[in-house]
């Protein structure tokens, strides 16, 4: 069996597409689609049923899913340990970088990159969900994540504690406000986060404790672009408090969501029982020693030296 076809397998499973597998595997749909053929036909049976547009595992399928994952996850440890071998003085560590966190690591990639400049280090930019899946499946022995986790399968080392806040133009309703119930923002269009982002679900978790669905009129995984949407008048946004203090006062309103809050619980994640490299572990170093780990602790003030200071909330 083909350890490739295999891979291709679970991808096509996880992502329930051949289009989308294709693009996070970097080949084409013909690929997997031949990949995935060629293991049925070793297997002598069906893996995969199309049940509208859902994919429905087979009986023979569901075992070589199953399977599929701890012989990859093998594989990975496998590689990862004949890899370390070697001395920490070359060689390369990957690391899970979330796209709405990926700032919050920047000392700890410079810190890295001086320390030990022979290892290059790669960046799987991914969201919380998918870097979480990664490692508990063997194919990354670091990664940010959003808390919580499974910790069962996921220790941690926290990063940094924050809230949203809402992010509007300049004029809005709530300029004289010093917070805003989450409640209130129920009639308004929301630029949101991608479906594949864990904040996603937890902006919507809180809007339906508040009583209400909320209306999306875009969505980005980035915040520079969301807040670039609010200053075009698409909509609002709830973005973590440290990327406010980014933004111009003098065009955006920006403050603190209540009833309820919502957390930012970023953290440095890796596989409980899995192996970690010499390069893993002194990464693990770097990141106690750079990035604070404190409830609300601002890791994005130290970044550029020029950040523009949040506009404080009026009195009402």
């Amino acid at each position: 069996m083909e350890l490739r076809a295999l891979r291709y397998f679970v991808e096509v499973v996880r992502q329930q597409s051949f289009t989308v597998a294709a693009e996070q595997m970097f080949v084409t749909q013909p690929t997997i689609s031949k990949m995935v053929k060629s293991l049925e036909d070793e297997i002598g049976s069906p893996l995969l049923l199309r049940d509208g547009r859902q994919m429905v595992l087979t009986d023979a399928g569901s075992i070589v899913y199953q399977r599929g994952q701890e012989v990859l996850a093998a594989h990975a440890q496998l590689q990862a340990e004949l890899n370390d071998l070697g001395t920490l003085g070359r060689g390369e560590l990957t690391i899970g970088i979330p796209p709405m966190g990926g700032s919050l690591f920047t000392p700890a990639i410079a810190t890295f990159r001086q320390r030990y400049p022979k290892i290059e280090l790669k960046l799987f930019e991914q969201g919380s969900r998918a870097i979480e899946t990664a490692l508990i499946n063997g194919e990354l022995e670091l990664g940010g994540v959003l808390q919580p986790v499974d910790p069962a399968n996921i220790d941690v080392l926290p990063i940094t504690r924050q809230l949203l806040w809402l992010v509007a133009r300049t004029g809005s309703p709530w300029e004289e406000l010093r917070e805003v119930p989450l409640a209130q923002l129920a009639n308004e269009p929301f630029v949101f986060y991608g479906e594949s982002l864990a904040l996603n679900d937890v902006v919507l978790n809180a809007c339906r404790v508040a009583g209400f669905a909320p209306t999306i009129v875009g969505r980005s995984g980035h915040w520079d672009f969301m807040a670039a949407l609010v200053l075009a008048g698409v909509g609002i946004a709830l973005l973590p408090a440290p990327y406010c203090r980014r933004l111009d006062p003098a065009q955006f309103t920006c403050l603190p969501v209540v009833e309820p809050e919502i957390p930012w619980e970023m953290a440095m994640g890796w596989r409980r029982d899995g192996y970690l490299s010499h390069a893993a572990r002194a990464w693990l170093e770097v990141a106690r020693e750079t990035l604070p780990g404190r409830a609300g602790d601002d890791l994005m003030l130290g970044l550029t030296g020029i950040a523009a200071p949040l506009q404080a909330p009026r009195a009402e």
